[in-house]
């Protein structure tokens, strides 16, 4: 029989989705899961954007501009200038989900072999846009003891070799929270202008900022504006992740000539995602403040609710729905799966994202697990005592002193 290729039994498996086979059979054993190891809101997507498609009634669906649809990316434009980023429409190619713009910016402006340096815990599939890339992520390390906050820029010239082409951050941060300084991004743009880098940052949880904290961009940093590569999605946005929309964003001309390359192989972006994008936004300021206070009061309560387990230690995220949680455990992937295939408390169990696969460093992240608060209060609230009940009677908790004591 053949082998398949190298790439592909090196593609690493998503710790967000590699258990659902689990869930699934939790489910048809008749227990209750709460799903907080993905982020797919229960947040309703806005009327706006779906009334578009209902709405939307052509004689033949067409095939898009391979750069997206032009009175789309002119009116995301005026989005952007919500947020004092100027652009002109020519600076913005639609993608498929900002996964696709992710691995295209990749293709586009690494070649193999090249690195990129990340600060880890990073979103998970980061891992897999760089093997599909050939690229080399060379992760450093951020901890849960200063929330996960940019490591010292000298951390980064010690990793910064003839190969490194480029440095990635997520802002706000998946799988953290973590909202990035001013003064942060500032010490990012003098080494990426030293060693003239590219800066990809993936910002697509810009509406969620909390605490009166201040959403910079990587397009607000002058003097590195042809290092920067801006990624960005609207399934978060709008809770719309099946619409697959996203947009990678540069104002290097050479670069998004070059990727338009990479989005002419794959013809088009869909027609029906950037029509309902597009009517999308027009959404009103109200449905974003009702959200962020939304978000605000499950992180609050999840937070809390975790910081309250014996053992386990979170701190507060500035944005995003996400958060790491180190728990007093062995092992997170056996944890997790325990959850799935071997616990319940009152018929209920939680679905949790171990934190090993969001570092690309071997045997990070084991004791620490990643939730989204993505769902009610109601359900968070169920979720977090079955975790609380979970932890009690975990074959492989990690004892303290006291306990062996006791």
């Amino acid at each position: 029989m053949p082998k398949i290729s190298l790439k592909a039994a090196n593609m690493p498996q998503s710790p967000i989705r590699k258990l659902v086979p689990f869930a699934e059979k939790a489910k048809k054993d008749g227990k209750k899961v709460y799903h907080l190891n993905i982020g797919q809101p229960d947040i309703e997507t806005p009327e706006t954007l779906l009334n578009a498609i209902k709405n939307f009634a052509p004689k033949v669906v067409e095939y898009s501009h391979s750069a997206g649809i032009e009175s789309y990316r002119k009116k995301l434009v005026t989005y952007y200038n919500r947020y004092n980023i100027a652009l002109d429409y020519s600076n913005i190619m639609i993608t498929t989900g900002g996964s696709e713009a992710i691995e295209i910016a990749m293709m586009t402006c690494l070649n193999e072999g090249d690195e990129v340096i990340i600060p880890e815990p990073f979103y998970a599939n980061y891992n897999g846009f760089s093997t599909q890339a050939n690229v080399v992520v060379k992760p450093i390390r951020s901890y849960i003891e200063t929330g996960f906050a940019l490591p010292p820029i000298t951390e980064f010239e010690k990793l910064i070799s003839s190969k490194t082409k480029a440095i990635m951050i997520c802002n706000p941060g998946n799988p953290t929270g973590y909202l990035y300084s001013r003064e942060e991004l500032n010490s990012l743009k003098e080494i990426v202008k030293k060693h003239d880098l590219f800066l990809f940052s993936d910002e697509v949880y810009r509406e969620f900022c909390y605490d009166g904290k201040e959403y910079i961009s990587v397009m607000h940093l002058d003097g590195i504006e042809n290092n920067v590569v801006m990624l960005d999605s609207v399934s978060k946005r709008y809770s719309a992740c099946g619409a697959r929309i996203g947009a990678m964003i540069s104002k290097n001309k050479e670069v998004m000539e070059a990727a338009l390359k990479f989005g002419q192989a794959r013809l088009s972006p869909p027609t029906f995602g950037q029509v309902a994008s597009e009517a999308a936004i027009d959404t009103p300021d109200s449905y974003f403040e009702k959200v962020k206070t939304e978000y605000v009061s499950r992180r609050d309560f999840v937070v809390k609710a975790l910081n309250e387990m014996d053992g386990v230690f979170c701190t507060k995220p500035s944005g995003a729905f996400y958060c790491i949680a180190r728990l007093p455990i062995d092992n997170a992937d056996k944890f997790c799966q325990w959850l799935l295939e071997e616990f319940n408390f009152n018929n209920q169990t939680v679905m949790l994202a171990p934190a090993t696969g969001f570092y690309s460093t071997a045997n990070a992240g084991l004791n620490e697990v990643r939730l989204a608060y993505v769902l009610n209060l109601t359900d968070l609230k169920n979720a977090m005592q079955s975790l609380s009940e979970a932890l009690k009677v975990y074959p492989g908790r990690k004892v303290k002193a006291k306990e062996a004591v006791a």
